[in-house]
């Protein structure tokens, strides 16, 4: 049974970015544990090069979500799609809402689930310029409310290395090795002709928050995305929803739930990484 089978069978069939989930499912994969657990793809719509789409961090964040909901009982919500791009403000296409913005959104969302009985939330970050995530995690946390952010700068580096991705985490930081694994493994139909011949280096970026990407990369590209392949993509998502057992096990009180099944994704050994920007 291939992944696309499996989620079928799991949730119903997913239309693009789209849960196909009932009422009726939710309540039944909900029964089964203590307390149930949210999944939220927080993606962005920003500029990633010459050959990969605006919608390249929805997509990653939305692979990871997918391959998280097939093997643990999580009720899988639609991406955020428009986050805070700022820093790719010189680039044509990319939109961005202010932190405030997207830490109201997230709130709102986690209020809501709480109103139907879905008690805990995790996001899954697909844009390192999400800064204001984490606070909204801590802040949550600290009213004694159940939230977490991943994948974590570990989960990423465990992951990578799994994968056998080249690239360090500081080196890939956009369009580079990871998210271009991700989606010719995902969707590689999505990808134009000039990732095998845009690579660039920019590991001292200490000023980015200041100036901006465009004082770093003429192409928006810092990484090198020749490296990227479709098995690293899949091993990177299998290393990833290997990681989240030991947050589903935290938010659900399910010690001895999660983990994917034997023959599952996450048992063929392989990372990912990149969450970052």
């Amino acid at each position: 049974m291939n992944g696309s089978q499996t989620r079928s069978a799991a949730h119903g069939p997913v239309h693009g970015l789209l849960p196909a989930d009932t009422t009726d499912d939710v309540r039944t994969r909900g029964a089964g544990v203590s307390r149930q657990v949210a999944i939220l793809p927080v993606g962005s719509f920003e500029q990633h090069g010459p050959y990969l789409p605006l919608a390249t961090d929805t997509l990653v964040a939305c692979a990871i979500a997918r391959e998280i909901a097939d093997a643990y009982p999580v009720h899988l919500l639609p991406p955020v799609t428009i986050s805070c791009s700022h820093e790719h403000a010189a680039w044509p296409g990319t939109v961005s809402i202010s932190s405030v913005t997207l830490h109201a959104v997230i709130r709102d969302i986690a209020d809501s689930l709480r109103r139907s009985g879905v008690e805990a939330l995790v996001l899954v970050n697909g844009h390192g310029g999400n800064y204001v995530l984490g606070n909204v995690v801590q802040e949550s946390s600290a009213r004694g409310e159940r939230m977490a952010l991943f994948p974590a700068p570990e989960d990423w580096e465990e992951a990578r290395v799994r994968a056998g991705v080249a690239s360090s985490l500081l080196t890939d930081m956009h369009a580079g090795e990871i998210e271009t694994s991700v989606l010719l493994h995902t969707h590689p139909e999505l990808l134009r002709p000039g990732y095998e011949t845009s690579d660039f280096i920019a590991d001292d970026r200490r000023r980015l928050l200041t100036l901006g990407m465009s004082a770093y990369t003429d192409s928006g590209v810092i990484g090198r995305p020749s490296l990227g392949s479709a098995e690293k993509g899949k091993a990177l998502l299998a290393s990833l929803a290997e990681s989240f057992g030991a947050y589903f096990s935290l938010l659900s009180g399910e010690e001895d739930i999660g983990g994917p099944e034997s023959g599952s994704a996450a048992d063929d050994g392989a990372p990912q990484g990149e969450a970052r920007p």
